[in-house]
């Protein structure tokens, strides 16, 4: 191999690496060891929520009617556009497109917001200030939520909206994650960064956001759906 072609070859090569094969290998192990255990985190909070929806079903399907299910509907679809958008960045970065990489990236980030603004405007907030967040100042109102007021057993309404809180607050906090990496691939996409030997960045990060998306596809009906 001429000393040319050995000097392209490396210039797509950490130096920790014998060669791009063995590189890519050992990211994409550490990729998904790293979803195992973001799997074994979300689904502790997901036996939690079957162990207590078991013993507490009435207050589960109470809770369940307060949340808009429209406004949850129209999040998944959201989630599910972006993760097509996502799922173009990684193409186009295989093909060498940094511009489209950029483009839809920017889809990807925008309609993350999008669902994050109405999780933070419109369902969060009144829950918040009409006593529907769990704690010592647990009181719903009766008039904005009748149905949680008219519930005797309070306690296992404030574990139904623990469990929301919690899990959905950690599904958010996840995006947040990944605005940041978005954002840095942006900017190297800006770099010409990307190319078909080089676009591992963009496939982990499209990896990543299918599980955020994943795990919403699971929390949507799991809340908002219990009948």
């Amino acid at each position: 191999m001429s000393s040319a072609a050995h000097e392209e070859k490396n210039e797509f090569l950490s130096s920790h690496f014998q060669n791009e094969e063995q590189e890519t290998e050992a990211c994409t192990l550490g990729m998904w060891l790293f979803l195992a255990q973001e799997v074994m985190f979300f689904g502790a909070m997901f036996c939690a929520y079957a162990v207590y929806r078991w013993m507490y079903f009435d207050a589960f399907v109470v809770g369940s009617q307060s949340l808009n299910y429209v406004l949850g509907g129209f999040n998944t679809v959201i989630l599910l556009l972006s993760s097509f958008t996502a799922a173009m960045a990684v193409h186009s970065a295989q093909t060498g497109n940094n511009r489209k990489v950029a483009n839809y990236l920017w889809l990807t980030l925008i309609l993350g917001a999008v669902f994050l603004f109405i999780k933070w405007t419109f369902e969060w907030p009144p829950k918040m200030e009409y006593g529907a967040f769990p704690g010592a100042g647990f009181n719903p109102d009766a008039h904005h939520y009748p149905g949680l007021a008219a519930f005797a057993d309070k306690g296992s309404l404030q574990i139904f909206f623990w469990l929301y809180f919690v899990m959905t607050g950690m599904h958010a906090l996840h995006m947040v994650i990944g605005f940041g990496v978005i954002l840095w691939l942006i900017l190297l996409a800006n770099r010409n960064h990307f190319g078909p030997r080089r676009y591992l960045k963009v496939e982990f990060f499209g990896l990543y956001w299918h599980f955020v998306d994943i795990v919403w596809v699971f929390l949507f009906p799991m809340y908002y759906l219990v009948t």
